[in-house]
């Protein structure tokens, strides 16, 4: 079992930034696979960002088209945590933001679905 904590979210003006967190916990927590997907009203869970793991270090990342060159993801397996740094915010960021964890890597059309493990969502409001 990997049980997943997100926190950093907030409300922020557009063209602002904010900074997530996620502190993932369980035996095997080190090993999965980590990402972030969002979800706003009305509509999917989409991937947002992913970050794929092998011998302890991150080995590649990936990103929606909607949030390359503005979104950053990155790990710290000291601290098991996984971070996706937000910039240049835009209105139709607003969504739920939620911490994905898996045995497989994810690709940018991953099916929420498949999902491993999620965390509980923080809400990121952004105002224009």
């Amino acid at each position: 079992q990997v049980q997943l904590v997100e926190s950093g979210g907030g409300l922020v003006q557009a063209g602002g930034s904010l900074r997530l967190s996620c502190a993932a916990s369980g035996r095997s927590a080190s090993i999965y696979h980590m990402g972030w997907f969002r979800q706003s009203p009305g509509k999917e869970r989409e991937f947002v960002a992913a970050i794929a793991w092998s011998n302890w270090s991150a080995i590649s990342t990936n990103y929606a088209d909607s949030v390359k060159g503005r979104f950053t993801i990155s790990r710290d397996n000291t601290k098991r945590t996984v971070y996706l740094q937000m910039n240049s915010l835009k209105p139709e960021d607003t969504a739920v933001y939620y911490c994905a964890a898996d045995r497989r890597a994810l690709p940018s059309d991953s099916d929420p679905h498949e999902v491993d493990y999620w965390g509980q969502g923080t809400q990121v409001t952004v105002s224009s």
